[in-house]
């Protein structure tokens, strides 16, 4: 794909529930382009991630990804996607094998080319010895590397992240960075959303930083950097008014001491 070509673009994205939850998001995101997305609780990440995904269907504004209009074409849209959230409802009873097969149908993919790829797959993330466990027994971790599979065995052109290292271990954590950065390099298109700060301004071409439902800063670590000098939780810290950290944990070491 050409990597000048913006392959997410959304023009006033709007979404409210009770109350507005996204105002206005404008994204160009070009092809082979790893975004970090990033802001406090609630900011409006997730809504976001499930609205391109089209999880969320009922938003204003326009999206297209990879020259799709999400609203006419999500099923085009979800055969070029992947999607690797936090916390999914795995088919608990099920196991990797039996679940990947699964995904691997979903997508139409060949049955003998599934079962040899879900088998490199699970033995590259170290459960080649639980491929045929139940999942009810399943760690955190284990299930998160379940969901980093499903996720992206169908090699999709564009992938969503949203706090995709939770519960792994570190050398999980080293292997998915790595796998990110060779997406990256292959022309895939990422989409990060996580609050570890460190790796985001680590992988990302570029950090949006989206507060209170509007995109408050988008560049790369330099860029905001040039408007607020430090870390990225700094430069996070400053532009989302949140300044307060120190005197709230000294307020909670002091009631500790008490």
């Amino acid at each position: 794909m050409d990597s000048t070509a913006s392959v997410i673009i959304t023009r006033n994205l709007s979404k409210s529930f009770d109350k507005p939850v996204l105002h206005n998001i404008n994204l160009d995101i070009k092809a082979g382009e790893i975004i970090g997305y990033i802001g406090p609780n609630g900011a409006g990440k997730s809504t976001t991630i499930k609205i391109l995904t089209g999880i969320i269907p009922d938003y204003e504004g326009d999206a297209t990804l990879l020259g799709f209009d999400i609203r006419k074409d999500i099923m085009e849209v979800k055969k070029r996607i992947g999607y690797i959230p936090e916390n999914a409802a795995l088919y608990e009873t099920l196991t990797p094998l039996e679940y990947l097969h699964f995904i691997g149908q979903l997508y139409k993919m060949e049955r003998n080319h599934v079962e040899k790829k879900v088998k490199d797959l699970l033995n590259l993330f170290d459960l080649s010895n639980y491929s045929e466990s139940r999942m009810t027994t399943f760690s955190k971790g284990m299930r998160q590397k379940v969901l980093l599979i499903a996720g992206m065995i169908h090699n999709p052109s564009i992938l969503f992240l949203d706090e995709p290292l939770s519960g792994l271990d570190a050398n999980a954590v080293i292997l998915v960075k790595e796998i990110l950065t060779q997406l990256k390099r292959s022309g895939k298109t990422i989409f990060y959303s996580s609050h570890l700060m460190d790796v985001v301004e680590k992988i990302s071409d570029r950090i949006m930083i989206i507060n209170k439902g509007e995109l408050i800063a988008n560049g790369t670590f330099e860029e905001l950097n040039s408007q607020a000098k430090g870390s990225l939780e700094k430069i996070f810290t400053d532009l989302t008014g949140n300044k307060e950290h120190e005197s709230t944990a000294g307020q909670f070491i002091n009631i500790l001491e008490s």
